[in-house]
């Protein structure tokens, strides 16, 4: 590993924390990075999934720790929804490693447009949804199918992760959490179920590269800090769209290299 490639995943992974912290999609960074330094083929895309969701767990762990206060409020929806977190995030995690990796390879493309396209709608899934405006008591029928829902995400989220926040935003609006600060302190804990739970089926089918993923611990760690203390003054949606340019970019390039394949 030289000094330039260390270079590039820890600017990488501590960019990522900092966009995590204010606006999500970290992974749109970390996973290219990764995958520009690795050897060209499909293992080496798989690996640089599972290292990456290992460099900013840590970060998602500090910020849910952060939201323990709404946590405290929100504790029985959160007692409702860590179940199908962590069944669907061991089973992405697990059709990821035990799958084809030319499979993985060949979804990049189509997984990097959805997570860049679900950031782009975000404010209109807000409105449609109604993220951050309090509801009734949801339905019996109301709750099963956001359980089934956060199974999915779940699925998704231990495959890829890219973009389950509003996704999970979105089923949390759904059952009637009206406070916006208690949805991202369960969505916080929910994807740090979900990471974890992948991360250790990542460790055991050993598919993480250790080189890259201490350094970027540390670099997405510090990031995640900078990026909550500098929050306050950054304009969200200037990050978020530059996240969308990314997510974008990186979408038109993996299918431009399908393509030429």
């Amino acid at each position: 590993m030289s000094v330039w490639q260390l270079t590039i995943v820890c600017a990488s992974a501590a960019v990522a924390g900092a966009i995590n912290s204010v606006a999500g999609g970290g992974t749109l960074l970390t996973f290219p990075a990764l995958t520009s330094i690795l050897p060209a083929n499909a293992a080496s895309q798989v690996i640089a999934n599972a290292t990456s969701a290992v460099a900013l767990c840590p970060g998602s762990l500090s910020a849910a720790w952060g939201y323990r206060r709404e946590l405290a409020v929100a504790e029985r929806w959160a007692y409702w929804l860590i179940v199908p977190c962590v069944l669907g995030g061991w089973l992405g995690a697990w059709l990821l490693t035990q799958g084809s990796p030319e499979v993985f390879e060949s979804l990049v493309p189509w997984l990097i447009l959805s997570a860049a396209t679900l950031f782009a709608l975000q404010p209109q899934i807000a409105r449609w949804t109604g993220i951050g405006q309090p509801r009734q008591t949801p339905t019996a029928g109301r709750l099963a199918g956001v359980f089934v829902f956060q199974f999915l995400v779940s699925v998704y989220g231990g495959y890829f992760g890219a973009g389950i926040g509003i996704l999970m935003l979105s089923a949390l609006s759904l059952m009637g959490i009206g406070d916006i600060h208690r949805m991202n302190g369960l969505k916080t804990l929910f994807a740090t179920c979900i990471n974890g739970v992948a991360i250790v089926n990542f460790i055991a089918r050993g598919v993480v590269d250790w080189r890259f993923a201490i350094p970027m611990i540390v670099a997405g760690t510090a990031g995640g800090y900078v990026g909550a203390r500098v929050a306050r003054s950054m304009d969200r949606n200037l990050v978020r769209r530059i996240v969308i340019g990314i997510g974008f970019s990186l979408a038109a390039y993996y299918f431009y290299g399908q393509w030429q394949d």
